[in-house]
């Protein structure tokens, strides 16, 4: 795969290159061959294409995550986050983690159909679905293709819970509907939180919404009575961890009565892609900020064991949880949950209907 060039930013991107996909059979690299041409251009479309939905739920059986299944609209997110760990997936897709997984969308069409199938079925257990378990379901695109709200309206209609992670708010579009759910007890939603710092947070995550929006869609959440609650992460050491304490204020101030925190996972192509993010807008910080999350890594850039690859280990990580849970007793937040969502009025789509057949 060949890259765009290498200038430090692209335009409203949180990547500055595109680093080669690990499944591909050949490999190109550009060479200076002397010859003049054209400077790359700093701004890239975003494109989208459409995929045909085999399936609509994901499974997983980690035992650091509070739910055994997902739904995830599209693949890729144009938010842009630098630090995603979703990136590497778009290899699978023979695209490039880095500037095409933000620039290069798939929707997935039938997703709706797929899941009504999916709760159909005699053998399903109803337990809390997650959306937003890879990329945002409120992305930009989804103000387009709707297919999260189509998704809500399916839920809602046969009774099934849900939660759901996002900094965008394109949520409140849907404020009406997640209320209704929330009335049923059927629906958490928790709101992404990384910094305060809306310079920082131009390039970190240039196409999501802004600290105070964020803040805004929780205040407007929780006064519409649907359960909210603040997600911090990724916790970025010495770049993002000495605004712990100010988060978790301004998020319960906003009206978030939970929290967790997530520190920052760098698995395959991400960690390049972030080091290199680091040279281009935060150089003075880069070594610093490498080293310490290699301390809290057992010495590398990322472990993906349980139980670590969310908290890291020794002294810095112990003190990022230590300073996490006091905050959090503070200001009186209560741990994620999915926990007291109803699963008891779960009905299949189209139960009803099944009757007269």
């Amino acid at each position: 795969m060949t890259s765009l060039g290498t200038p430090s930013s692209y335009k409203g991107r949180g990547a500055t290159y595109d680093p080669h996909n690990r499944f591909a059979p050949t490999r190109s690299e550009e060479e200076d061959d002397g010859w003049w041409r054209e400077e790359a251009s700093t701004t890239i479309a975003t494109e989208v294409r459409e995929e045909v939905s085999k399936s609509a739920l994901s499974w997983n059986r980690s035992p650091d995550l509070p739910f055994d299944r997902s739904l995830n609209p599209y693949r890729g997110c144009e938010h842009g986050c630098v630090y995603c760990y979703a990136r590497p997936s778009h290899a699978y897709w023979d695209l490039s983690p880095g500037l095409d997984f933000e620039t290069k969308l798939i929707a997935r069409s039938g997703l709706v159909e797929r899941l009504s199938e999916e709760l159909c079925h005699p053998n399903y257990v109803c337990r809390p679905i997650n959306l937003s378990g890879n990329t945002d379901c409120y992305q930009p695109l989804e103000a387009t293709y709707k297919t999260t709200r189509r998704l809500l309206e399916l839920l809602l209609e046969c009774r099934h819970p849900v939660t759901l992670v996002t900094k965008s708010t394109l949520v409140l579009r849907d404020l009406e509907l997640l209320a209704e759910m929330a009335e049923h007890r059927l629906v958490r939603v928790f709101v992404s939180l990384t910094s305060l710092d809306a310079n920082l947070k131009r390039t970190l995550e240039p196409r999501a919404a802004s600290p105070q929006a964020r803040l805004r869609a929780i205040r407007e959440l929780n006064t519409a009575g649907v359960p909210v609650g603040a997600l911090i992460s990724p916790v970025i050491p010495g770049l993002t961890d000495h605004e712990i304490e100010k988060l978790l204020e301004a998020a319960s101030r906003a009206g978030a009565r939970t929290a967790a925190w997530m520190l920052l996972r760098l698995p395959y192509e991400v960690a390049p892609l972030f080091e290199a993010w680091l040279e281009a807008h935060y150089p003075e910080r880069a070594a610093k900020v490498m080293s310490l999350m290699r301390q809290c890594r057992g010495g590398k850039a990322y472990d993906a064991k349980f139980g670590k690859r969310f908290r890291g280990e020794g002294v810095f990580a112990d003190l990022i949880a230590q300073r996490f849970a006091r905050a959090s007793r503070q200001w009186n937040m209560q741990d994620r949950t999915e926990q007291g969502l109803n699963t008891r009025d779960f009905r299949p789509p189209r139960a009803q209907q099944d009757l007269f057949i």
